[in-house]
């Protein structure tokens, strides 16, 4: 994060080696969230891998999908309310006033 820049917007990092359980286990997403004393109905997880999306929304996250050229949903999982080719494309959705 340091060398990306991207450190300097996070408040916190959590890694599932503390907890030994690895994704797209539920618990993996409920620990994750109450980290931050946040309930997982509150949150909303921005990824490019359909086992992080399913795994969030099925511990009752959201999920924002985003469809990189080579990333695919899980098969099976639940789909995402929000799916956009770019990182630009999908904060433009997620910062659009609703309706």
């Amino acid at each position: 994060m340091q060398k990306s820049g991207l450190d300097k917007y996070l408040t916190a990092r959590l890694s599932v080696e503390e907890i030994g359980i690895y994704k797209p286990h539920s618990h993996v997403y409920r620990w994750a969230v109450g980290g931050m004393g946040q309930g997982v109905g509150d949150c909303k997880l921005v990824a490019a891998y359909g086992r992080d999306i399913a795994g969030a929304i099925w511990a009752g996250m959201r999920g924002a999908f985003i469809d990189r050229p080579g990333a695919q949903l899980y098969p099976t999982g639940p789909k995402p309310e929000i799916s956009e080719p770019t990182f630009e494309a999908l904060a433009q959705k997620l910062i659009a006033p609703s309706d």
